[in-house]
């Protein structure tokens, strides 16, 4: 028998996610929306449900609702209710949550992702084929997110568990998709382009590491040409892209094993244990009739107008997806840099800044696909977080196309311009960094190096191009990296192999 499920069973993923939304105040109160500040100092009577106080609905997240509504194709219903979802948790001081059951804001979407082929590619050099996939999402609804349970015995003590109530009454949107990814790595995908989106679009910031955007993963197995679902299992609380891998590969396993020997999976919510890569029920998992739900009577019916929708319409960005191809057919790039280059709305909009600046649309592309998104993720910052200015930037990559500066002292400048700014002509001039544009110098330099390594010229002149880049590293060290390294290759060639025979070598 195969040890991977997956060739067993088929797996159907459906996720929440709660994304916290971009306002300064709570769902229902005045109270501030703030990360970072001391515990309990960002909370209104309203937020506790005190005797006499009544919530007040922040119109802001109705519109940023309509919004992602908008943005993911769904229908935005004129008539919204919001309801009483009833538990009891140390971190709901209200024993019940306002939100919204069968008359959300947004209802009957979609979002198509791109995800691999079933046909991989036949080596690491080749890359696999994508192809589009669409999955549904059922609803998007408002609510008020509860407060957090501290239990880190560093923090609270060995056996006690901290309330902080900042975060109770903070807007979230929860959005529902359908039973559609089929893989970790499908659910993965379906996260990042939401992610975009809701950034894009201005919705929420996202941020994984402060909650803003948080997932409960709904998972159950089927044998291969089954058309009934099974049972499912729900797994809380995953906050990174890792960990919602990880939990679903590890739920996997365990329902396959269970299923495996001939038991059944019992609908449970479970919690995912990083460091030990397993899965655990933390409770029966409960229906809807538990939750007591029933319309809110301190709220009457959200009525929303025609006309508030089309004029969030009207104010919409242009999309990832759009401006991808936008990208594709615009400026001639690969479908792999232009992935990269939308990947964040301030990215996207510092390529074009950038190539407008610089007059050359795939350079720019090159430079910041490749060594700006370096300096990025060593950073792990955004592009909006850096000194470097796309004109910066562009001014370093006309240094570069115009010979002025070799290629790889640009790069040695790079980091530096990234964490404070400044002016790359003015550095390489201060710094002696120009590069050596005359031919008699390099020709001087050219000869001196076949001089002192003729075995190697030898080689070179006998068919063997490997000792070629030896001699460029010799020639460039002797110019401390200033000689273009395009006239230095040419004057070798020629000088080795007789003029006009530069095409013969790699």
């Amino acid at each position: 028998m195969s040890q991977d499920p997956m060739d067993r069973y088929e797996v159907v993923i459906g996720l929440e996610v709660h994304t916290h939304l971009k306002t300064d105040s709570k769902l229902f109160s005045p109270a501030p929306v703030r990360y970072g500040d001391l515990p309990n100092h960002d909370v209104h009577p309203i937020d506790l449900a005190m005797p006499g106080v009544l919530p007040v609905l922040n119109q802001k997240v109705v519109g940023l609702a309509i919004r992602l509504g908008l943005a993911t194709h769904s229908s935005i219903q004129e008539r919204s209710v919001f309801s009483r979802k009833n538990y009891f948790y140390p971190d709901l001081p209200k024993g019940y949550q306002i939100s919204q059951y069968d008359e959300p804001v947004v209802s009957d979407g979609f979002l198509d992702i791109e995800v691999p082929t079933k046909v991989n590619a036949r080596s690491k050099k080749e890359k696999a084929e994508t192809c589009v996939k669409r999955v549904g999402i059922t609803r998007a609804h408002l609510e008020e997110d509860a407060g957090k349970s501290i239990h880190d015995t560093a923090v609270a003590g060995s056996d006690a568990t901290l309330i902080d109530l900042n975060r109770a009454g903070v807007p979230l949107l929860e959005i529902v998709s359908e039973p559609d990814l089929r893989s970790a790595s499908e659910a993965v995908a379906y996260l990042r382009s939401l992610r975009s989106i809701l950034r894009y679009i201005d919705v929420s910031d996202a941020d994984m590491e402060k909650g803003q955007f948080r997932c409960d993963a709904n998972i159950s197995l089927r044998l291969h040409g089954e058309s009934e679902f099974g049972t499912r299992t729900e797994i809380k609380n995953l906050n990174s892209f890792a960990s919602i891998e990880g939990a679903i590969h590890a739920e996997v396993i365990r329902q396959s094993e269970i299923l495996d020997d001939g038991g059944q999976i019992v609908q449970a919510t479970m919690l995912y244990d990083v460091d030990r890569n397993r899965t655990r029920v933390m409770r029966l998992k409960e229906n809807a009739d538990d939750y007591r739900y029933f319309d809110d009577p301190d709220l009457i019916p959200l009525q929303i107008e025609e006309a508030f929708i089309e004029a969030i319409r009207s104010e919409l960005p242009e999309l990832p997806e759009q401006k991808r191809v936008r990208f594709a057919e615009e400026y001639n790039l690969g479908s792999a840099e232009a992935e990269i280059l939308v990947s964040s709305r301030s990215m996207a909009d510092f390529f074009e800044e950038t190539a407008q600046a610089c007059d050359s649309a795939k350079a720019a592309a090159n430079w910041i696909s490749r060594d700006l998104r370096r300096e990025l993720n060593e950073r792990d910052l955004e592009v909006s977080d850096l000194e470097l200015e796309p004109v910066v930037l562009a001014k370093l990559i006309r240094l570069v196309e115009d010979g002025r500066l070799t290629a790889k002292n640009a790069r040695d400048l790079l980091p530096e311009l990234v964490d404070r700014g400044g002016d790359p002509e003015q550095i390489m001039q201060e710094r002696n960094l120009e590069a050596v544009s005359d031919s008699g110098l390099i020709d001087t330099l050219v000869q001196t190096v076949m001089q002192e390594n003729g075995e190697a010229v030898e080689l070179v002149r006998s068919g063997d191009d490997k000792p070629l880049n030896f001699l460029m590293g010799k020639v460039m060290q002797a110019s401390q990296g200033k000689a273009s390294p395009g006239e230095v290759r040419k004057t070798l060639v020629e000088k080795i192999k007789g003029n006009g025979t530069s095409g013969e070598v790699s």
